[in-house]
C-alpha cells in the first residue's frame, strides 16, 4: 500500500498543498479588522467572466462634487501571494472605498484566479479580461449613450482610467503596463493613463539586502518563496519573467513603451530594494517611473489602514499624479 497524501506546502494553515496534488483551502478566516461603513461609497458586483466565474466590485462615489465633470476609473488590483485574496476581504473593501470616495472615482475591483489551482498567468490574464469587460461597457455607451447599465453612464471617463496594484497585484499591474502598452489603444474606447504599484511581488534567484534584512510583522522570506513555488508554473525558477522583470528570460522593456508609472514602497519592506530596482532601471531607460519610500513603514501599510493619517498622504499623492497623468 502506498503511503497516504502527506501536506509538502503550508500557508499559514489556510492553504495546504499535499504530495498527490491535491489542494485545501480554508473559508474560515478570522480577519482582524471588519469593514468600515462608508455611506459616501456605494457598490454593486457583476460577473465578469462567465468561464471562470470570477466577479469584481464596483464602487462608486454617491454624490460628486462641484467641480467634477467625470469621474475617473481606477482598476484596482489587490495582493496575496496570488495564493490569497477576494474583492470581499474587509481590508480590500476597505481600501477601494477610500480609493473611491478620496480620489472621486469609480473604482473596479476584480477578481483573480488564485494559485496553486490556477498558476501563472492565470491571473494576469483575468486582469486582461477585467480590462475587456469595461471595454465592453464603454463600447455600447459610444454606440447608445442610454446603453448598458446606469452605473456605468455618461458620468464616468473611460478616457482616464488607472490601473492600482498591491503586492502581487503590483505584479499583475506591471505585465498589464507591459501587455496593454502605452496608449492601451487596443482597449479603446478605455484609456489606461498611468499605473501605481504598491511594493510590486517581484522576485529573483539573487537575494536582495531587504529580503536578507529582519521579517516584517506579516511577512517572511519563507512566505514569500512559498508563495513562488506555488504560484509559478511548474519546474520554473524566480528568474522567470512573470516574477523578475529583468530576469535572462524576460522581455527587453527598453523597446517597450510604458504608460506613467508610481512605485510606492514601504522603508522597512522585505520588497523594498526589487521595488526601488525597478524604478531605477526603468528610469535608466528613460521610461517615466516615480518611486516613493514611505520611513518606516511595512508591507501593506496603505491597504491595510486606508483611512489612517498616511492613508491621507498616500491618496494625496495619487490625486497629484492622476492630475499630471491626465494632462
Amino acid at each position: 500500500m502506498g503511503s497516504l497524501p502527506h501536506v509538502v506546502e503550508d500557508c499559514l494553515g489556510f492553504l495546504q498543498l499535499f504530495s498527490d496534488g491535491s489542494i485545501f483551502r480554508s473559508n474560515d478566516i478570522e480577519f482582524k479588522i471588519s469593514a468600515v461603513q462608508d455611506h459616501s461609497v456605494t457598490f454593486k458586483d457583476y460577473l465578469f467572466h462567465k468561464r471562470f466565474n470570477l466577479s469584481l466590485r464596483f464602487y462608486k462615489p454617491q454624490h460628486m462634487t462641484l467641480h467634477t465633470k467625470k469621474l475617473p476609473i481606477v482598476i484596482f488590483l489587490h495582493g496575496g501571494g496570488f495564493c490569497f485574496g477576494s474583492r470581499t476581504w474587509p481590508h480590500i473593501h476597505n481600501c477601494c472605498t477610500r480609493l473611491a470616495a478620496g480620489l472621486q472615482a469609480v473604482v473596479l475591483s476584480p477578481d483573480y484566479r488564485l494559485a496553486p489551482e490556477h498558476r501563472l498567468p492565470s491571473a494576469v490574464d483575468d486582469a486582461v479580461e477585467a480590462v475587456r469587460w469595461l471595454q465592453r461597457q464603454g463600447l455600447r455607451l459610444k454606440e447608445d449613450e442610454n446603453g448598458g447599465d446606469a452605473w456605468l453612464s455618461a458620468d464616468v471617463d473611460f478616457d482616464r482610467v488607472f490601473v492600482v496594484g498591491d503586492s502581487s497585484g503590483g505584479n499583475i499591474a506591471h505585465h498589464l503596463a507591459v501587455r496593454l502598452g502605452s496608449g492601451s489603444s487596443e482597449m479603446d474606447p478605455v484609456r489606461v493613463r498611468g499605473y501605481v504599484l504598491f511594493a510590486p511581488f517581484f522576485g529573483g534567484e539573487v537575494r536582495t539586502k531587504s529580503e536578507e534584512g529582519p521579517p516584517e510583522h506579516m511577512l517572511n522570506l519563507e512566505l514569500l518563496d512559498r508563495f513562488w513555488r506555488l504560484s509559478m508554473p511548474l519546474g520554473e525558477s524566480r528568474d522567470h519573467p512573470l516574477t523578475n522583470p529583468f530576469g535572462a528570460g524576460s522581455p527587453n522593456l527598453e523597446k517597450v513603451k510604458l504608460d506613467p508609472i508610481l512605485v510606492i514602497v514601504g522603508g522597512n519592506e522585505l520588497l523594498k530594494d526589487r521595488a526601488e530596482d525597478y524604478a531605477r532601471r526603468l528610469k535608466e531607460q528613460g521610461k517615466d517611473i516615480e518611486y516613493l519610500e514611505f520611513e518606516g513603514c511595512e508591507h501593506g501599510f496603505f491597504t491595510h489602514d486606508s483611512y489612517s493619517q498616511l492613508g491621507e498622504e498616500v491618496i494625496q499623492i495619487l490625486k497629484q499624479f492622476m492630475l499630471r497623468t491626465s494632462a
